[in-house]
């Protein structure tokens, strides 16, 4: 999850650039709406193809050979697939941001997408033998993951839409605290420590300031052309506090 951590730092420039849309805080109320409509479109439609990639990758077996191979590769192992997933998502991120080409900008978005399920993969089947361990159904903490991280991050949105607050003084907050939690991970793979419960709920906190900066920049800061960027940053928002909300569900089952 650590690209996601700098998709919001980057995007509070999104209404520079060579687009043909203006800044959403100058635009009219139909073209502020529009935007925002598509936007979280885009957002639900992620989320949704997130979650139909997400059980394909599990019944194909796919999801298996992915842990056995974070397994296998211990804490380096772990790191250069974060490293990876780092790389391919600044692809993303720039592909959505274009300003030559609409197909480039959902080439981005759906790379993203794809990334961030076969991140998760792994996790997912944990999720879900330990849910079935305790005689579940091996649903059951997705579904409790899943449906706190929707709270939350309704939540979150609904703020920012009724006091219509300009977040962006949080930037600094989110670039010092995405770099800290970025040398905590790195070094716990190499050393090989537990970062812990505590680290988890931090990163939620962490996930729930990039959420109230990024809602406030398709707000106030993208250009009207780009809600398939704001989407994307959005997304890795969400993303992000759901894979630490599912560490803490999966830490305090019992």
């Amino acid at each position: 999850m650590l690209a996601a951590m700098s998709f919001g730092i980057e995007q509070r420039n999104g209404s520079q650039g060579r687009g043909y849309g203006v800044a959403v805080a100058h635009a009219s109320v139909e073209e502020r709406a529009a935007f925002i409509t598509r936007t979280y479109l885009h957002l639900i439609g992620a989320i949704l193809a997130f979650v139909a990639l997400e059980a394909l990758i599990v019944v194909s077996g796919l999801g298996e050979g992915l842990l056995r191979l974070a397994v296998r590769g211990g804490s380096w192992g772990w790191l250069l697939f974060l490293g990876g997933f780092m790389l391919v998502s600044h692809v993303a991120d720039r592909w959505a941001r274009s300003d030559t080409s609409v197909g480039i900008q959902y080439a981005g978005l759906a790379l993203y997408t794809v990334a961030e399920a076969v991140l998760f993969a792994p996790l997912v089947l944990l999720a879900a033998a330990l849910d079935a361990q305790a005689g579940g159904t091996g649903f059951g903490l997705l579904i409790k993951a899943a449906t706190i991280t929707l709270v939350l991050f309704g939540g979150l949105t609904g703020v920012v839409f009724l006091t219509r607050k300009d977040f962006s003084f949080l930037r600094g907050v989110l670039l010092f605290g995405g770099l800290a939690a970025m040398g905590l991970i790195a070094a716990s793979a190499i050393f090989g420590f537990s970062l812990g419960l505590f680290f988890s709920w931090a990163m939620v906190a962490f996930a729930a300031c990039s959420i109230l900066y990024n809602t406030s920049n398709v707000m106030l800061h993208y250009r009207t052309d780009q809600h398939v960027a704001a989407a994307l940053s959005l997304f890795a928002s969400f993303a992000l506090m759901l894979w630490y909300v599912l560490r803490i569900v999966m830490a305090s089952r019992d």
